[in-house]
């Protein structure tokens, strides 16, 4: 059976939600959850008849949201360091947290370590589309401000490992997001990945900002500092085009009428773009498993995060990395 640690004193909320989610998802899904941080805090929150499947391991100290990434190295009380630290030393499959998004990456990138042959792991997201069922993969979305040429080809080959993998996408298609579907678009840097990427049987060249939602495209590519720019922007959109027709629906009773018979539609599209549907994002690249949620995450959001650490767990995507890159490091030769 799986185990994943969770670090159940991060995020925004303190533990209450962390530990509602690890009960829903222990309520579905049989695994081993390690909750980390103040036992004498977390207990009386627990139901009796989930104690068996859960463990503790305490924790005296909780990393602050706003405090530096790097302070996390330096405090191995900290609930995310000693979660991180269960994968490392095998006593976890997965770590699980909806702290310190920056930390969580650091530590996970240096006490877990990273995979042969990968030169930088990537933060990866998973973004709604227009066609019904269908999502697409965005890497990196934060971990990796600037980035050469060949990591952007290292993390088309991380997210098409992730796609087929994880997501169950037969033949994935990849993308590299730019400013135009020519190959001469792009900064210099898209440029020359452009280069390496035609190597790759899945690549179908430079896509837009459009194609991310429009389902043409299954796994874009870009710097960790655009992707973080446009997942927030396109959080705020999704957030502003709710408010705005809940606004509009208010001043006309024939918009409520119509909305009473849009219900339905009305609660796919906020399925479709609710943050708390994917749960977490997963940083590639590393020698276990590692997913990041969102500060603010309900207890639905944390258990979809745990599902994922339990999917990714399950698969074989580093292996599949490890062998690939291999596999191109000997066609340089």
């Amino acid at each position: 059976m799986l185990s994943i640690a969770i670090d159940a004193m991060g995020g925004d909320f303190g533990p209450t939600p962390i530990i509602e989610g690890t009960i829903l998802a222990l309520s579905e899904r049989k695994f081993k959850a390690i909750l980390v941080g103040d036992s004498k805090t977390l207990k009386p929150l627990i139901p009796s008849e989930f104690l068996e499947s859960i463990s503790f391991v305490e924790s005296s100290d909780v990393l602050d949201m706003h405090e530096a990434a790097t302070n996390a190295l330096k405090r191995k009380e900290s609930s995310i360091y000693k979660a991180v630290d269960l994968v490392k030393d095998k006593y976890a499959d997965a770590v699980v947290s909806m702290g310190h998004s920056g930390a969580t990456m650091s530590l996970a990138t240096l006490r877990i370590g990273r995979l042969k042959g990968v030169l930088r792991p990537a933060i990866a997201t998973i973004m709604p589309t227009a066609v019904s069922g269908k999502l697409s993969l965005v890497l990196d979305v934060g971990a990796n401000v600037d980035c050469r040429a060949e990591h952007l080809a290292q993390f088309a080959i991380l997210g098409e490992a992730y796609a087929k993998d994880v997501l169950k996408i037969m033949n994935p298609k990849v993308g590299l997001l730019s400013n135009g579907e020519e190959q001469t678009k792009g900064n210099e840097i898209t440029k020359e990945a452009f280069g390496l990427l035609k190597k790759l049987d899945s690549f179908v060249g430079n896509v837009e900002g459009n194609n991310i939602f429009d389902g043409s495209v299954d796994v874009i590519v870009c710097d960790g500092f655009v992707g973080n720019i446009l997942l927030k922007t396109s959080e705020g959109v999704a957030d502003s085009i709710t408010k705005i027709i809940k606004q509009n629906v208010k001043r006309s009773p024939l918009a409520i009428a119509g909305s009473v018979l849009m219900r339905k539609v009305f609660s796919v599209l906020k399925k479709q773009v609710d943050y708390a549907e994917y749960g977490g994002a997963p940083l590639i690249g590393i020698n276990g498993c590692a997913i990041i949620g969102h500060g603010k995450s309900n207890p639905k959001a944390v258990k979809n995060a745990i599902f994922q650490a339990i999917n990714f767990s399950n698969s074989k995507i580093n292996e599949d990395i490890e062998a690939r890159l291999v596999l191109i490091e000997n066609e340089k030769v």
